[in-house]
């Protein structure tokens, strides 16, 4: 009996933690250090390892974060149709965990990633990884915690585009090189474009919640056909920055590899419509989305790899 109540708990704690959605967190590290390879032909696995760890971690704890605050809001308990991609992970509303342990394992999870980036800072000597580390650490829990509430004012999905994409990628690429160069911009807007859509669409199921408890999503603040046309706007700017990607030879090949990614961003585009993120079912938008960001942000750092080898 014993056993079985470990076992269970165990498996509450990894359920929490949302494992399947930290490549979100993996993709802006990817693309940075490969960045770091194709231009300033610098990479170390020890390196790339303690950034992924201490990205993951923060992750991780602004996950938890996220399931404790909206609990305490009220927004995951009046969420009668949480789907995989939305209404958190449940493990408090189904009584697998309580509150105040999800709160602690939280601030676990973000202690050791604040301890990851000490040693980053350690071993770069670098204010600038210590700026971004802080960044993260306070964007990570002030996303759904008082007094901030980023995401519930109107400024979350911009928050996780850049915690989740402009600084990983210049931390990834800093850490590895030692320098910040403008070619980074294009290629770190791509994953950042990316995971806004992720944050936006996910929305949708959602917002009879978030608005029953004021939390002021785009989509709650614009409604739903609005929501959608920055949606379509946003996913072809990706495509436009992977055109002019090809300008330049050190990122040509991601630009490439990312437009070959086009019938995935077709069939995005096409099921961004009211009727599609009504389907609580089917949720191919979501799924869809989930895809071209692992999908894309996988082919712009493969793209970086292979440009680097052919300049070698």
């Amino acid at each position: 009996m014993e056993a079985k109540s470990t076992s269970s708990t165990l498996l509450a704690i990894v359920l929490s933690w949302r494992v399947k959605f930290c490549t979100a967190s993996t993709a802006p590290v990817l693309v940075g250090t490969a960045l770091a390879y194709a231009y300033a032909n610098s990479f170390s696995w020890r390196l790339f390892a303690v950034v992924w760890l201490a990205m993951t971690a923060l992750h991780i704890g602004a996950n938890l974060a996220n399931d404790y605050f909206d609990h305490l809001s009220g927004n995951d308990d009046v969420n009668r149709v949480p789907t995989p991609f939305s209404g958190g992970s449940r493990t408090i509303q189904d009584g697998r965990m309580s509150a105040r342990s999800v709160l602690l394992f939280s601030i676990a999870s973000l202690a050791a990633g604040a301890a990851l980036g000490i040693i980053l800072v350690c071993q770069t000597g670098s204010v600038f990884i210590l700026e971004h580390g802080i960044a993260g650490l306070l964007g990570g829990w002030f996303y759904t915690a008082p007094p901030l509430k980023l995401g519930y004012r109107c400024a979350g999905e911009i928050s996780i585009a850049l915690l989740f994409g402009l600084l990983p990628v210049f931390g990834a690429y800093y850490v590895q090189s030692g320098s910040l160069d403008g070619v980074i911009i294009l290629p770190a807007c791509i994953p950042s474009v990316l995971i806004f859509l992720i944050i936006l669409i996910n929305e949708f199921p959602d917002s009879q919640a978030d608005a029953a408890v004021n939390k002021n999503t785009l989509v709650v603040a614009l409604g739903r056909p609005r929501a959608l046309r920055i949606y379509r706007a946003a996913l072809v700017i990706t495509f436009v920055l992977a055109a002019a990607m090809l300008a330049n030879p050190v990122t040509f090949y991601a630009g490439l590899f990312y437009i070959f990614t086009l019938p995935l961003g077709v069939l995005a585009y096409r099921f961004a419509n009211v009727r599609e993120v009504s389907d609580l079912v089917k949720l191919r938008s979501n799924k869809v989305t989930v895809a071209l960001h692992f999908t894309g942000s996988l082919a712009v750092a493969a793209g970086l790899i292979t440009g680097g080898l052919l300049a070698q």
